[in-house]
């Protein structure tokens, strides 16, 4: 699936940055060792020190790639299997090492006014369940607006991004060749008509500035 996006899309004259995480050897652990000037280097507060990183061009050469790549682009796409209703672990560092504070979050630059604002993400997922199995009356539930809602909304919104309603390809593992040709094709389609996808509903944080302008602050020196 992620090579025919990458084919369908290169078709197209889109310039195209390919990440292969297993083929990088991407390692998905945060560390305080992988960062190579500290901002507090008793205690490790994650953000911070990404922020910190990013400020002192003192990102590890893994995370600076990666980021250089999401800030210099107009669509992310995530292509992995579902793993227990979630995303492979690999997948889950990645987000972690390269959704910098700072630089894609902070604060109130949340949802709308995120540091990804006017870029869009995707995600195509490969799973083994049938289709039947999910949605309102499906033994497993609601796939993107329940067991998906932490990476659609509280990672991909979360940071600004229009995200466009998922791509599933069902039962994949254990269908027919014919099966699994015609849902590569289904994807390709998909892909290729990316501007006429519908858009998921995301929080709108302007709505909240009477409550975060009623908050209490604080100063201190």
């Amino acid at each position: 699936m992620a090579r025919e996006a990458e084919r369908t899309l290169t078709s197209r004259g889109h310039d195209v940055s390919f990440s292969d995480l297993y083929a990088l050897n991407f390692d998905p652990v945060v560390r305080a060792s992988e960062f190579t000037e500290r901002a507090n280097s008793d205690y490790l507060v994650y953000a911070l020190e990404q922020r910190h990183a990013l400020e002192h061009d003192a990102l590890s050469p893994d995370v600076q790639r990666e980021v250089d790549a999401l800030l210099a682009s107009d669509t992310l796409m995530l292509v992995f299997p579902l793993y227990w209703f979630s995303v492979p672990a690999l997948i889950k560092g990645w987000i972690d090492r390269c959704f910098l504070s700072g630089a894609m979050y902070g604060g109130k630059r949340i949802y709308g006014r995120g540091g990804m604002t006017g870029k869009r993400a995707v995600i195509g997922v490969s799973l083994g369940g049938r289709e039947h199995m999910f949605g309102p009356q499906g033994i497993h539930g609601e796939l993107a607006s329940g067991m998906l809602r932490h990476l659609l909304q509280g990672t991909l919104g979360y940071v600004g991004y229009d995200v466009l309603e998922p791509f599933f390809a069902w039962h994949v593992p254990y269908c027919a060749d014919a099966e699994r040709a015609d849902t590569l094709a289904r994807w390709c389609g998909f892909v290729d008509s990316l501007e006429a996808q519908p858009r998921m509903t995301m929080p709108r944080i302007e709505a909240y500035d009477d409550v975060f302008r009623a908050l209490p602050r604080t100063v201190s020196s």
